[in-house]
């Protein structure tokens, strides 16, 4: 499978995040604790939205994230207030550039952890059912993009998490339609560049990892004597496949068959429910 990791706040340096925690993506891209595979090589990619940007930028690979010098070099120069990274451990489809995450198609960005089971039985109906206008702009070959398109086609610009449960209802009834008994697992985090959504659902109800950081003004309060604390905006949010590192109460459980939206004033977290297409 995969890790990924959204954070959404006040501009920071990309390697704040991605380089320095103690358990960091980086880090996570040989020594993962909480995915199926330990080490995820098989490419990956970062997408950020500049200074009145409308649109992301996405740089992606195909070596592994932890010997890149091209992302080193980026990271540490890059300054942006939403961003997603995302480190590839394939699970099946072609390890190339236009498969690595994250996906872009105008302003929004989609990544994904986990799999549409028996993809291959599939594939063709779920491609079938992308909007022609929105077909030609599908280059890779992974059920992730498909995923993405097929939440676009079903609405994702005026009602994501609708969309995103549509999505989930027709790969569910497709892959029942195939004799396939639990067709979906997936994490999935999606961007407009405003608001972050973050899903975390499995057909089995047994859904891989993912987390969300404790408010900055609940960590100080709790650990007044971390300098790093006091340098952190307020409204700084991170969602994460697994936890950066181990200070006490930074991470919160997404529950199962459960999505948060992170957006200006209040976050929310929502049970999620697939929806007939």
């Amino acid at each position: 499978m995969c890790r990924w990791l959204a954070y959404s706040g006040a501009p920071v340096l990309l390697d704040t995040i991605l380089y320095k925690p103690e358990h960091s993506l980086i880090d996570q891209s040989l020594h993962a604790r909480m995915g199926v595979e330990t080490t995820n090589g098989d490419g990956f990619g970062v997408g950020w939205y500049g200074p009145h940007m409308e649109t992301p930028a996405v740089v992606r690979e195909i070596g592994p994230a932890w010997s890149d010098r091209n992302l080193r070099e980026i990271a540490a120069h890059v300054r942006s207030s939403l961003f997603f990274a995302h480190i590839r451990a394939s699970t099946g489809s072609a390890v190339q550039q236009t498969n690595c995450h994250p996906f872009r198609h105008g302003r929004w960005m989609w990544m994904h952890n986990g799999a549409i089971d028996e993809f291959h039985l599939s594939r063709r109906e779920l491609a079938l059912a992308v909007d022609p206008s929105l077909y030609p702009y599908i280059e890779g070959s992974t059920d992730s993009e498909m995923m993405f398109f097929l939440a676009l086609t079903l609405g994702l610009e005026d009602d994501p998490p609708g969309a995103v449960a549509r999505m989930v209802g027709m790969i569910e009834r497709t892959g029942h339609d195939h004799g396939v008994e639990y067709p979906l697992q997936m994490t999935v985090a999606v961007t407009d560049g405003r608001r972050l959504w973050a899903f975390r659902y499995s057909s089995q109800g047994a859904s891989r990892s993912l987390y969300y950081s404790t408010r900055v003004e609940t960590l100080r309060a709790l650990h007044p004597d971390l300098a790093f604390l006091r340098n952190m905006s307020e409204d700084a949010r991170l969602i994460v496949s697994e936890p950066l590192g181990g200070l006490p109460g930074a991470w919160n459980k997404v529950p199962e068959s459960s999505y948060g939206v992170v957006q200006p004033g209040e976050d929310a977290l929502l049970p999620f429910v697939p929806q007939p297409a």
